[in-house]
C-alpha cells in the first residue's frame, strides 16, 4: 500500500485547511466530506488492485492489510509537522484525523462498500464519535456543506484572533481523531509546548476506530 501514500493523500489539501480555519466549529464535517471526496475513489481503487493481486483473502483479510497500514501511519503522524506550538499541535492532529479517515474508507471497500457514496461522510462522523447518530452527522454536513459553498469561507480570518480560531479547530479535530484525554490535548495545544502527541495514544485511537469500522461494515 505505500504507494498510495502520495503527497496528494497523506495530509489534508491546503484548501481544506483554509475551510477548517475559516470554519472551524464544523472542522470535522468539512474533513469527511473533503476525504470522501477525495480519499473514496483512492480506497475504491486499491480494493480493486488488492482483489485482482490477493484473490485468497476474504474481506476481513484485505481488512487487516488496511488497518495495519494506516495503524502505523498513525504512530508517526504526531511527527508529521515538525512544528512546534498551537500551529504543529494543530496540523498534527488533523493529520491524525485525515489518516484515520481513510483508514475507514479502505475498511468499507473492504467489506464491498462504496468509499466514495455519499453517506460515507456521515459514517466517519459516527464512527469518529464527531456525532453519536446518523441523523445528526447528516444535519450537520448539510451546514458544512452550504457553508463550504459561500463565498466568505474563503475570505480569509474573519477578523477573529488566530490563536482562538487554532484553538477551536485543534480541540474540534482532536475530538475526531479520538484524543479524549483533556491534559494531553490541552497540553499539546498550549504555544510553545513543543509536546508531540504519544505514538501510543495515536495508535489507541486509531485501533478502536479500526475495530468499529470492522464491525459496522461487516453488517451493511
Amino acid at each position: 500500500m505505500k504507494q498510495q501514500d502520495s503527497a496528494e493523500t497523506a495530509a489534508p489539501p491546503g484548501t481544506l485547511w483554509a475551510r477548517m480555519k475559516a470554519d472551524p466549529q464544523y472542522a470535522p464535517e468539512h474533513l469527511a466530506l473533503e476525504a470522501v471526496r477525495r480519499l473514496g475513489p483512492e480506497a475504491a481503487a486499491w480494493h480493486a488492485r488488492i482483489r485482482e493481486e490477493r484473490p485468497e483473502l476474504d474481506p476481513d483479510g484485505v481488512a487487516n492489510l488496511a488497518v495495519k497500514h494506516f495503524t502505523t501511519l498513525a504512530r508517526v503522524s504526531g511527527a508529521v509537522s515538525g512544528a512546534a506550538g498551537l500551529p504543529g499541535a494543530v496540523l498534527d492532529v488533523g493529520v491524525l484525523a485525515w489518516t484515520q479517515s481513510r483508514m475507514v474508507l479502505h475498511v468499507a471497500a473492504a467489506y464491498g462498500t462504496d468509499p466514495a457514496g455519499q453517506e460515507r461522510a456521515t459514517d466517519l462522523l459516527v464512527l469518529q464519535r464527531v456525532h453519536k447518530v446518523a441523523e445528526t452527522a447528516r444535519t450537520a454536513l448539510g451546514v458544512a456543506a452550504g457553508r463550504e459553498r459561500a463565498s466568505r469561507i474563503f475570505t480569509g480570518d474573519s477578523g477573529r484572533p488566530l490563536a482562538g480560531v487554532l484553538m477551536k479547530l485543534g480541540l474540534k479535530l482532536a475530538q475526531m481523531a479520538g484524543v479524549r484525554a483533556a491534559k494531553r490535548v490541552f497540553a499539546k495545544m498550549v504555544p510553545g509546548a513543543g509536546i508531540i502527541l504519544g505514538t501510543w495514544a495515536n495508535s489507541a485511537a486509531t485501533k478502536d476506530l479500526a475495530q468499529r469500522a470492522r464491525e459496522h461494515y461487516r453488517k451493511t
